[in-house]
Order: structure tokens, then sequence, then C-alpha cells
């Protein structure tokens, strides 16, 4: 997979969760610079749909007014929350994880797939394959992403105790190349399991030093932290 670090020794990409979002508001402009001044890799950052059917930067489905995302135009939305086409801009030299938030049950769920043609449609225009991850907690929005453009590498997000050979039995079924989990699910067993079924693993969301040289040390991909720069001093040992 193009998001697993080849160097020797291997080590682990540090990705900004949401931009170095413990400095700056996140999932902005200024976070992903920061990100970057702070030495990281990647950002991850979320997409959702506006009532335009621009994709942008948020993580929650309400605006902090109160407002649906997906009931407010772009133009409309609040100053801080840049569109993903402005937020590739301001990453660039870095990978961008596109977290999809698209889930069934969300009050802005977009049934149809012009969220993920969206993302496909703007990953492919500013980003090569080898610096762009899209993941969704909702494996078939991943799956979608897939059939749209299979050159772009994919992630399930996984944040359920569903059994650690399941989870990473099922993302190879529906050819996912990486698994992001929640912190709290990872041992030891399930990189070396992940790692013998092809898979990559990012962990999210990892601010400990402690933990963070316990997870460089079992072979992780990455490290999503909202402290990059912490955790680039840790992953640089």
């Amino acid at each position: 997979m193009a998001v697993i670090n080849e160097s020797s020794p291997r080590r682990p990409l540090v990705l900004a969760h949401r931009g170095a979002s413990v400095d700056r508001q996140e999932n902005t402009v200024e976070a992903f610079v920061e990100a970057r001044e702070q030495g990281a890799d990647w950002v991850e950052l979320d997409v959702r749909l506006s009532a335009d059917a621009v994709l942008v930067v948020h993580h929650d489905a309400h605006y902090p007014d109160g407002r649906l995302v997906r009931e407010v135009p772009m133009a409309e939305a609040p100053d801080h929350v840049p569109s993903l086409a402005e937020a590739f801009e301001a990453c660039e030299g870095m990978g961008v994880n596109v977290e999809v938030k698209n889930l069934p049950g969300d009050p802005d769920h977009e049934a149809s797939e012009v969220v993920c043609e969206a993302v496909v449609g703007l990953a492919s225009a500013y980003r090569p394959p080898e610096l762009v991850l899209v993941s969704s907690f909702d494996i078939a929005a991943v799956d979608r992403i897939r059939v749209a453009d299979s050159s772009i590498p994919t992630a399930w997000v996984v944040a359920e105790r569903h059994g650690t050979d399941l989870v990473l039995d099922r993302a190879v079924a529906h050819g996912h190349g990486v698994v992001n989990p929640w912190d709290e699910l990872v041992d030891e067993h399930l990189v070396e399991a992940a790692h013998r079924r092809g898979l990559s693993v990012l962990v999210w969301t990892v601010d400990d030093p402690v933990r963070i040289g316990e997870l460089v040390g079992w072979g992780v991909d990455g490290i999503i932290s909202n402290r990059p720069g912490l955790a680039r001093s840790v992953v640089d040992g």
C-alpha cells in the first residue's frame, strides 16, 4: 500500500488529526499549515456535503450555531470552515486522509453516491494516489470509493470490538488496504495479524508519548495524533 513507509528501518507516518488540533482550531487551514510546521507527514480531516454540493471540512453534522451542514450553502458556512479543495491546497507537500462523514442514521446522511463521487473527483484532481487515502466508519462508503476509482487507497475506520480477525478479514474481503482502528482496540496481535494480511494500520487518536512509543515498537504504519509535533519527536526517537 502506498501509505506504508518503506524506509529502513521503517518508521510510522505521523498524521495530524484534523490538523494540529491542539494548537489551532481543528479542521481549519491554520491547523493544516501548523501540522506541516510540526513535521506531520499527513493530515487527517473530515468531509461533509453542503447544500450546494460542495465538500466542506467539518467533523460534526451541525455547525456550532446549530445549522445542519447539509442545509447550508458553502458561501454561508462559518468563516473558519474550508472546502476540501482549499484544504488540499493548504496541505501541499503532505498526504491527506479524507474521512467521509456519511453514516446511515446521521441527520445529513446522503443515500446516493454523490458524496463519494465528489470526493473521488477532488482527490483525483488534487492528489496523486500515493498522497491520498479515503476512509470512513461506513464500509459501504469506502466500497463506493473503490468502485468509482480503484486507484485511490481506502481504509475502514473501526471503533467497535467486533473481533480482530473478523474485522481484518472483512477489510480484505472488501478490497481495502488499510484499517484505521481506535487506539483502545490495538494490541501487538492486531498489528501482526493485519500485516500478515497485507493491511496497513493507522491508529487513532494517540497523544500520549509512552503509548506512541509502544505502537512504534509494534510496527504500526501510522500514528494519528492531535499533537503531530509530539508524535514526530517520539517516532524519530
